[in-house]
């Protein structure tokens, strides 16, 4: 186990990855803050054991920040570790995108991994050590048509790593991201594994042929979170299948 004695936060945490990273995290010795709006996740943590506690809170909102922050240092007494992971989704044509939806989902998922990220930094520059892991994705390069704020959230959230990094470095603080490509997980079945059309242009694009689990995302979170991962700062690490190096498709097993 290789996160004994260390305590992390993760942010929409109730499922998904979010409870795979969670999961692992306390598989290696960690105790864990379960984060997330969704008030069932006090079940997730219970689920999980003695290392894990559940905060309900709405991430995008500052308040809500500066109470989780408060919370996990009265059970913990320190922050080593943040995976920002809470994130949305919008379908919709760039010509039909609404103010109020864009601005939804990118104050889900990058003004609450700015607000996070500063909260919990200060107190990881007081003991001169810490890890954060933004949750990024391919589409960060990747674009997809009808998921217009989705795609600028995260393309943003790498940008977010790096300045992050790069200010931190000097305090001791490693920053970087995990760019999952298509994971089996509620979001992607409902944003991108819609129908067997869907799921065959997916696969098409996927040169390992099938789609990821959260649980191998959270490996890379384990990895990074870990003193194997000591010299990395500012990079993302794509989980994607091999997506990312592909420059034409594939052909799919039905």
């Amino acid at each position: 186990m290789k996160l004994i004695n260390k305590t992390a936060i993760v942010t929409g945490a109730t499922q998904g990855i979010g409870l795979a990273c969670a999961t692992r995290l306390i598989a290696e010795g960690a105790q864990v803050m379960l984060v997330d709006i969704k008030e069932e996740g006090a079940q997730a943590a219970a689920a999980l054991g003695p290392q894990a506690h559940f905060f309900c809170a709405d991430v995008s909102q500052k308040a809500d920040v500066d109470a989780m922050l408060k919370e996990t240092l009265a059970q913990f007494g320190h922050i080593d570790i943040l995976v920002n992971n809470a994130g949305v989704t919008h379908a919709a044509d760039f010509l039909d995108v609404c103010e109020d939806d864009f601005d939804r989902v990118m104050r889900i998922n990058l003004k609450s991994m700015f607000l996070c990220g500063q909260a919990v930094a200060r107190e990881m520059v007081k003991r001169s050590s810490g890890c954060i892991i933004n949750m990024s994705s391919v589409n960060a390069e990747l674009a997809i048509p009808n998921q217009v704020p989705y795609v600028v959230s995260k393309g943003a959230i790498n940008q977010l790593t790096k300045v992050m990094a790069l200010n931190l470095a000097p305090h001791g603080v490693r920053v970087n991201g995990i760019g999952p490509g298509t994971i089996l997980t509620e979001l992607a079945k409902q944003a991108v594994l819609s129908s067997p059309q869907a799921r065959h242009t997916i696969l098409s694009r996927t040169p390992l042929g099938r789609c990821g689990e959260p649980e191998e995302v959270a490996g890379i979170a384990a990895f990074l979170a870990s003193d194997d991962a000591t010299y990395m700062t500012g990079q993302t690490i794509y989980v994607d299948g091999g997506r990312m190096a592909l420059n034409y498709t594939v052909a799919v097993k039905e």
